[in-house]
């Protein structure tokens, strides 16, 4: 059974580890590292605000004291109301990712789990995430289905 916590502002460099291992896994690797420097502060002030619209959970790897197995991240963001959420609260998932050493364990799902339940105590009506095919069998167990949504992108 994974043990699955809460990240804290120290973890955050093994969050920005694991992100890019998630990064590496879903685009092409460029090894550009440059970037977590940068926001490593960021990181740690959000994982700090424990009341905030962002958490990390993580499960520590159990051959590597100080290192993450798994995490998952997610943020409760604001849109207006609407049938079905008139609230308007809506969870984003991102950057869930396992260390290679330690895949098929349980852990992402554990994690998953448990950023499902802190969404829930937050009244979210709905949750997104965008899911790699090797991921999709999980986030389907776990009760999510496709949407055909015709999102764009800017980059600013």
């Amino acid at each position: 059974m994974s043990l699955v916590r809460r990240a804290l502002p120290e973890d955050a460099p093994e969050l920005l580890r694991l992100r890019q291992v998630m990064i590496d896994s879903v685009f092409s690797a460029d090894g550009d590292t440059d970037w977590q420097a940068e926001s490593l502060p960021m990181l740690r002030k959000r994982l700090a605000e424990a009341d905030g619209d962002f958490a990390a959970f993580v499960v520590d790897h159990p051959r590597r004291p100080g290192a993450l197995a798994a995490v998952v991240a997610g943020t409760v963001d604001y849109r207006i109301g609407k049938a079905g959420n008139p609230h308007g609260r809506v969870g984003q998932v991102f950057s869930v990712a396992t260390d290679p050493d330690a895949r098929r364990q349980g852990h992402a799902r554990a994690c998953m789990e448990a950023l499902l339940e802190w969404f829930r105590a937050r009244g979210t009506g709905h949750v997104l995430l965008t899911a790699s095919p090797a991921a999709e069998p999980l986030y389907a167990s776990l009760g999510f289905t496709r949407d055909s949504d015709p999102s764009m992108r800017l980059v600013l």
